[in-house]
């Protein structure tokens, strides 16, 4: 049985971490399109660690940001919260599509994850890992260990389409040109992203995103975060991880991690009981971006509760001068 916080109804946590995921966008969004990768990721990160402190939980850090790409980040091991109950796992992307964000492209949001301690998959050093992830009506019909060509037909049989019919997304990468081929080679449609791999594997369970599978190799961190989410849209990952190199592959090895091994949903993210929040900081198919009018700042945000399973989406107005008045950050 898989670990909950409590035997009664809790308070829903992502509504709280829906402050620091819209604290983040809106600081972050003030960079959009400028080029200034570090700066958007500086900005996003101070925001985060600023406001997860008010958030009544004693958490760790399990999925820290900036350990990929030398970015600012929230690093694992790092306590946030208010010391208060309950003790969880925290897993942080405060710029899933740090790209996007700075040459002002699409789909580029603001995530926090939060699960029971010790309930979160621990990639260590190890950042990347195969996937695919569909969303409810696949769920349970897809192998990673099968080719892709036959995860496409799995995926269109139950979901009564074609293999034409498809959509799917994979991130832009020379590493993905051989699943590229095979996936034309089946015949489905295929979208490539510049990044954001979060954002692309909740679009496979969003209804109207018009994307049926993600594929391909993307980040560990990312994948457990989309693991929480996904467990209250109904939705399914896989994943495998990967190594770089031959020196990777021995070190992961010397260290305990099984590079052969399928990570379920359960392996990423062994408890129901988990909270997810996202906000757009531009827009995209999941959440419009951050708008700026002066005197107030309007945010989408996606607010999820695995145990439930409830999904909100929230559209917040906020007051530029209020929020000057009572917080640190300069929004």
């Amino acid at each position: 049985m898989s670990k909950v916080l409590g035997a009664t109804p809790t308070r829903n946590l992502a509504l709280e971490l829906a402050r620091v995921t819209e604290a983040a966008a809106m600081l972050a969004g003030r960079f959009m399109g400028r080029g200034d990768k570090e700066g958007a990721d500086q900005a996003a990160v101070n925001a985060m660690r600023l406001v997860l402190g008010t958030v009544d939980m004693d958490g760790v850090i399990v999925i820290g940001e900036g350990e990929k790409d030398k970015a600012p980040m929230l690093f694992n091991g790092e306590k946030v919260g208010n010391g208060s109950e309950p003790e969880v796992d925290v897993a942080v992307d405060p710029i899933d599509g740090t790209r996007p964000l700075a040459f002002g492209r699409s789909n580029s949001i603001a995530t926090v994850a939060i699960a029971p301690r010790n309930t979160m998959f621990d990639p260590g050093p190890f950042l990347y890992m195969n996937k695919i992830v569909v969303g409810p009506e696949a769920s349970g019909k897809i192998n990673i260990e099968w080719s892709i060509t036959d995860n496409l037909k799995a995926i269109a049989k139950a979901k009564g389409r074609e293999v034409e019919d498809l959509t799917t997304i994979i991130l832009d990468r020379p590493r993905h040109d051989d699943m590229v081929a095979e996936i034309r080679k089946a015949g489905a449609r295929i979208r490539q992203i510049p990044d954001g791999d979060v954002a692309a594997a909740l679009m496979t369970a969003w209804p109207d995103s018009g994307v049926d599978v993600l594929f391909g190799i993307g980040g560990t961190p990312e994948g457990v975060i989309a693991a929480c989410a996904l467990r209250a849209m109904g939705g399914e990952i896989q994943g495998k991880l990967f190594a770089r190199d031959e020196d990777e592959l021995r070190r992961g090895r010397d260290a305990g991690y099984d590079f052969d091994k399928v990570l379920t949903m359960n392996d990423l993210v062994a408890s129901e009981d988990v909270f997810f929040a996202a906000t757009g900081i531009t827009d995209g198919e999941l959440l419009k971006g951050v708008r700026y009018y002066g005197n107030h700042i309007t945010t989408e945000s996606l607010v999820i509760r695995g145990l439930t399973g409830t999904i909100r989406r929230i559209n917040a107005t906020h007051s530029v001068d209020k929020l000057h008045n009572l917080s640190a950050l300069h929004y």
